[in-house]
C-alpha cells in the first residue's frame, strides 16, 4: 500500500454490495496532474501504477509531475519510472533456469548469513509448463497419448524440480503439462483485466499488469491488462520486489477503420499490422490501437495482434477495454462480480472505451483500413516479410534464385527410398497448426477445420511428404473442435491432435520422417514450413527446413492439401477431387458467416468452465511425479538437466569495484538482425557441438539429448550451445572469395586457427583476456531468452558492440553484468575495416559510469596501428547501472535482501 499520496487520488468506489479502495486518474488530474485524461490508455495504467505505488524512494511527487509532461514530450525524453507489475507468467523454458536461479540464490543467502526465506516471490507468479511437448509422433490418433508419454520420460528430472518450487516457494504455482500454452491459459483464465486484493483490511482495485519470461507475454494486451515479456533475469528481480526500471515510452496510435472482407482473417490482419509496424519502426515503444475499426475485432483477433508485439517490434501492442472486452470476460466464464468491477472500474478510470470516447493523444499514428487487407502468408525467414497469397509462388522461386542461391528454377524433383512419391524446392514437408499467435482465435480455428471438412467432402488428401500436426492453444479449444464434429475433418487430413503446447513455432516440430529428412540432406534441397506461428526465423522451425512460412489455419491446411509453397493457390488447383475434377481454394473455403455460425454453438462460457475447473490439478502422469520438500534444493552434481549455477559462487557482501577493459579479445563479428534464436542455444543438440560430446561425456546417450530448452537448468550444457546455432554466421570466417560459412566457429588470436566459439571463449578465460563480440543492427531481436545474456556471460564477454539492440536483450546483457554499446550513427565494425584480429581497450568505467555516456573504444591492429571510436553507453537508467556496478541484476537484489 502507498505510503505517500501527493495528488488525494485515493478514493473509494463502490460496485454493488461491495466498496474498494482505488487511486483514480480523475481526482489526480484536478489535483495538479492536469490534462492526463488525454493520455493513451496504455499510459493511464502506468500513470495509475505510478500513483498506487508512490514510497517517496522509488516513485516520488516529482517522478509522477514528470511523467505527466508527457502530453508535451510525447515520450520524447530520458525521463525513468519505476513500474511494479501486479504479477509474473513464465513458461518452463524460461521458467525453469528461473526457478535454479531462486534455488541458487536461497544456497547463496546461506552462504551470507542469512534467511533462505527472504528468497520468495512477493508477486503471484504462475509459471504454465507449455514449451516440452514435441511432434514425435503424428498423423495418428495415438498421437497425442505417445506424445505425452515422450514429455514425461524426457523431463521426469525437470518435472520434480518444478514441483518442488511449487511447495517451496510462496506466491508460486504451477500449471501442469497439457493444459495449454502460457499466453492462452492467461488470456482465458489468468488474467482479470482489474485486480482486487486486500491491504490492511480494505480491498483496493487496480489494473492488471504483467511481466512475463516469454515475449509474445503481450498477446494479453489484446484484452487490456498491460504487460510485455523480459527476460527471466528481470522477471526474477520483479518476482523479488524490485520495481521494473524504464523510460518513459512513446506511445503510436496505430488506427484502425472499416472491416475485414470476405476471406480475410485475424492472421493476414496481423501480418499486414506488423510489416507496417516494422517499416515504421517502433522498436523500444508503445503501440496502441484505437478507432471505429475495433468494433470489428473480436477479442481474439485483437489478442492476435497484440501477440505479435514482438514481430513488429513493440513494447507491447495495446486495446482498451470497450464492450467486446466486457463479453469476451463473460464467455470465458470470469465471474459476474468481477465484470462488475472492471466496468465499475474502467469508467471511472476513464478507461473505457465507447463510442463517445474521445481519441487519445500519441506520440505518432499511423492508419489502416481494414477493407484494404488481402489474404497473405510471410516468409521465408521474416515474420514482417508478408507476401500477398497470389504471389507466394513467384517470391519463393525469388528467394530460391537469390537468399539461396539455387540457379536453375525449381529444378529437378527427387525420389525418395522407399516411396511412391519425390522431392523438389519449396515442397511443403511441415504443415502445422501451432502457436499462441493463432490457436487462441476461434475463427480461425474453426475456419480451418470447415476447410478440412469442406476438403475430405470433394476427396481431397494432403500430400504424403507433408508432416501435419495441430497443437491447440489450450483444451478449451480441444473441446469446441471435438464438439462441433470439425476434428474428425481434421484427422482425417492427418492434422491429429499432438498435444496442448507450443510446439513447431519454437523448434518442437520433431524430425522429419528419415527417408525425407535424408533426401533434403542428399540433393540440398530448400523445403518449406507452413505454421500458424509468429516465428520463422532460419533455423528454427527444423534443422531440414529452411524457407518457413507463416500462415492463418486454414491456410496452413491448403498448404498441406498442394503440398508446396510453389503454387499460386488463387489460380492453380489444391489437388483432384474424387470426381477426377480439380479442386480450388475458393471452392473449399468456408464463408464468415458459417464459421461465426459454429462458434455460437460451440464456443461457449460452460465450456470455459468447464475446462479451467481444476487446472492445477494436472493429469496422471503430473500426479504421479514425486517431488522433495525442503527450503534449499538438494542438487545433484551428476544431473545433465539442473545444476547449481556459478553466479554466486564467493558472492562477497559489497560488489568489487568495475575494472576497465583491457586487451580484450573479438569473439565474433556479427551482422545485422542476429536473433536471440542465434546466440541462445535452441532446437536440437548435435553430437559434434561442444553441447553434445559434454551430455556424451556424462554418460547420455545421444537419443536421450532431447533440446537445449529443457536443459536451461544447466549452464554447463547452456553454455556449449551459446552461439552455436547452425545458421549463425560470424564474418570472421570469411573466406578468400567472400563468402561466410555458416555455424558457431571462430578464429582463436593469434595464429587464427579455427574453433568453435565455446572453444575458443574457454581457452580465452585460460589465459585471462576479456572477450568482446561486435554485431549491427536490431542485435538480439526474437525471443526473450534469458540464455543469450546468461550464455555470454558465462562465456567470459565483458561488452557487446552493436549498430543497435532489441529492448529485451539489452536488458538482460545489463541484468547479467555484459555492456551494450552502440555505435555512432552510420559506424560499425565493417566501416572500421575490423577482421577479428585486432585487441581491444574501454576506458572510464573504473572512473564511475553514468548512464548513456560516451564511451570510447581503442581497437589495435596487429600491424600496431591504433584507432578510437565513440560509443554510446547503453546503460539506460541509473538502477541499470546499480545492477551492472553489482555484477548483475540477480547479486544486486540478494546483496540488497541479505543486508
Amino acid at each position: 500500500m502507498t505510503s505517500v499520496d501527493s495528488f488525494q487520488s485515493r478514493q473509494k468506489l463502490v460496485v454493488g454490495d461491495k466498496s474498494y479502495d482505488y487511486f483514480s486518474l480523475k481526482a489526480a488530474e484536478a489535483n495538479g496532474l492536469a490534462g492526463v485524461s488525454k493520455l493513451p490508455y496504455s499510459l493511464k495504467v502506468v500513470l495509475e501504477n505510478l500513483l498506487r505505488n508512490e514510497d517517496g524512494r522509488w516513485v516520488t511527487k516529482d517522478t509522477i509531475l514528470s511523467f505527466a509532461k508527457w502530453l508535451t514530450e510525447k515520450g520524447k525524453t530520458e525521463r525513468e519510472i519505476a513500474f511494479s507489475p501486479a504479477r509474473v507468467l513464465m513458461q518452463d523454458f524460461t521458467g525453469v533456469p528461473a526457478v535454479v536461479d531462486l534455488a541458487a540464490m536461497r544456497d547463496a543467502m546461506v552462504a551470507l548469513g542469512g534467511d533462505p526465506q527472504k528468497i520468495n516471490p512477493l508477486v503471484p507468479v504462475d509459471l504454465v509448463i507449455d514449451h516440452s511437448v514435441i511432434v514425435d509422433e503424428f498423423g495418428t490418433p495415438k498421437a497425442f497419448e505417445q506424445n505425452v508419454e515422450f514429455e514425461y520420460q524426457r523431463n521426469g528430472e525437470r518435472y520434480r524440480f518444478l514441483k518442488w518450487g511449487q511447495s517451496a516457494f510462496d506466491n508460486f504455482r504451477v500449471v501442469p503439462p497439457g493444459t495449454g500454452i502460457c499466453h492462452q491459459v492467461n488470456l482465458e483464465y489468468l488474467a482479470q483485466t482489474i485486480w482486487s486484493r486486500a491491504e490492511d483490511g480494505i480491498e483496493v482495485a487496480y489494473p492488471d499488469t504483467l511481466v512475463g519470461t516469454d515475449s509474445h507475454t503481450t498477446m494479453v494486451n489484446g484484452l487490456a491488462v498491460l504487460g510485455w515479456g523480459v527476460g527471466g533475469i528481470e522477471a526474477e528481480a520483479a518476482m523479488l520486489g524490485q520495481p521494473l526500471s524504464m523510460l518513459a515510452p512513446e506511445v503510436i496510435g496505430f488506427k484502425l477503420t472499416g472491416a475485414p472482407k470476405e476471406g480475410v482473417t485475424a492472421t493476414d490482419v496481423v501480418l499486414t499490422v506488423t510489416q507496417m509496424l516494422r517499416k515504421k519502426g517502433v522498436v523500444g515503444k508503445f503501440v496502441e490501437f484505437y478507432g471505429e475499426g475495433l468494433n470489428h475485432l473480436s477479442l481474439a483477433d485483437r489478442a492476435t495482434i497484440a501477440n505479435m508485439a514482438p514481430e513488429y517490434g513493440a513494447t507491447c501492442g495495446f486495446f482498451p477495454v470497450d464492450a467486446e472486452t466486457l463479453a469476451y470476460l463473460n464467455t470465458s466464464g470470469r465471474a459476474a462480480e468481477r465484470i462488475a468491477l472492471i466496468e465499475a472500474y474502467t469508467e471511472a478510470q476513464g478507461m473505457l472505451r465507447t463510442a463517445a470516447s474521445p481519441d487519445p493523444e500519441f506520440t505518432d499514428a499511423l492508419a489502416l483500413d481494414l477493407a484494404d487487407v488481402a489474404p497473405s502468408l510471410a516468409g521465408p525467414k521474416r515474420p514482417e516479410g508478408r507476401v500477398p497469397l497470389e504471389e507466394v509462388g513467384k517470391a519463393f522461386e525469388t528467394a530460391l534464385a537469390g537468399e539461396y542461391k539455387k540457379e536453375g528454377g525449381l529444378g529437378p524433383r527427387h525420389k525418395v527410398e522407399g516411396t511412391n512419391y519425390d522431392l523438389g524446392h519449396g515442397d511443403v514437408v511441415i504443415a502445422a497448426i501451432t502457436s499462441c499467435t493463432n490457436t487462441s482465435n476461434p475463427s480461425v480455428l474453426i475456419g480451418a477445420g470447415l476447410l478440412a471438412r469442406n476438403a475430405v467432402a470433394k476427396g481431397l488428401k494432403v500430400k504424403p511428404w507433408v508432416k501435419t500436426s495441430l497443437a491447440p492453444g489450450s483444451q478449451v479449444v480441444g473441446q469446441y473442435l471435438a464438439n462441433s464434429g470439425l476434428q474428425k475433418s481434421l484427422d482425417e487430413l492427418g492434422f491429429n491432435l499432438v498435444g496442448f503446447g507450443c510446439t513447431t513455432c519454437i523448434g518442437n516440430s520433431g524430425p522429419l520422417p528419415a527417408p525425407v529428412s535424408k533426401t533434403i540432406s542428399q540433393h540440398d534441397l530448400v523445403a518449406a514450413s507452413v505454421l500458424s506461428g509468429n516465428r520463422n526465423f532460419e533455423g528454427r522451425v527444423n534443422p531440414d527446413v529452411q524457407a518457413n512460412y507463416l500462415a492463418s489455419p486454414p491456410l496452413v491446411v491448403a498448404f498441406a492439401l498442394a503440398g508446396t509453397v510453389a503454387t499460386d493457390l488463387t489460380k492453380e488447383p489444391l489437388g483432384q477431387g474424387s470426381d477426377g475434377k480439380p479442386v480450388y481454394l475458393r471452392d473449399i473455403w468456408p464463408t464468415s458467416a458459417e464459421i461465426d455460425s459454429f462458434i455460437r454453438q460451440n464456443v461457449t462460457r460452460d465450456l470455459f468452465r468447464a475446462a479451467y475447473a481444476n487446472v492445477f490439478a494436472g493429469d496422471q502422469h503430473w500426479r504421479a511425479v514425486a517431488a522433495p520438500e525442503a527450503e534449499t534444493y538438494a542438487w545433484d552434481d551428476k544431473s545433465t538437466y539442473v545444476r547449481n549455477p556459478p553466479y554466486f559462487i564467493g558472492l562477497a557482501k559489497q560488489p568489487r569495484p568495475v575494472k576497465d577493459i583491457v586487451g580484450a579479445r573479438i569473439l565474433a563479428l556479427f551482422g545485422d538482425k542476429i536473433t536471440t534464436d542465434h546466440i541462445s542455444p535452441a532446437g536440437s543438440i548435435k553430437a559434434a557441438s561442444p553441447a553434445g560430446k559434454w551430455l556424451m561425456d556424462n554418460g547420455v546417450a545421444q537419443a536421450d539429448f532431447n533440446q537445449y530448452g529443457t536443459r536451461r537448468g544447466n549452464h554447463e550444457v547452456m553454455m556449449r550451445g551459446t552461439f552455436a546455432n547452425i545458421r549463425i554466421k560470424n564474418n570472421m570466417m570469411k573466406t578468400a572469395d567472400g563468402i561466410v560459412p555458416e555455424g558457431g566457429l571462430t578464429k582463436y588470436y593469434p595464429g587464427g586457427e579455427t574453433l568453435s566459439i565455446y572453444d575458443a571463449a574457454m581457452r580465452y578465460q585460460q589465459e585471462g583476456a576479456p572477450l568482446v563480440v561486435f554485431a549491427g543492427s536490431e542485435y538480439g531481436n526474437g525471443s526473450s531468452r534469458d540464455w543469450a545474456a546468461k550464455g555470454t556471460a558465462l562465456l567470459g564477454v565483458r561488452a557487446v558492440i552493436a549498430q543497435s539492440f532489441e529492448r529485451i536483450h539489452r536488458s538482460n546483457l545489463v541484468g547479467m553484468g555484459v555492456l551494450p554499446l552502440t555505435f555512432e550513427a552510420g559506424a560499425s565494425w565493417a566501416s572500421l575495416g575490423l577482421t577479428g584480429e585486432e585487441t581491444v581497450a574501454i576506458r572510464g568505467l573504473e572512473a564511475g559510469l553514468s548512464p548513456r555516456q560516451t564511451l570510447y573504444a581503442e581497437i589495435a591492429s596487429p600491424d600496431g596501428k591504433t584507432i578510437s571510436t565513440p560509443l554510446l553507453l547503453r546503460i539506460d537508467t541509473l538502477d541499470e547501472l546499480e545492477y551492472f556496478k553489482n555484477g548483475g541484476i540477480l547479486a544486486y537484489v540478494l546483496r540488497q535482501l541479505a543486508s
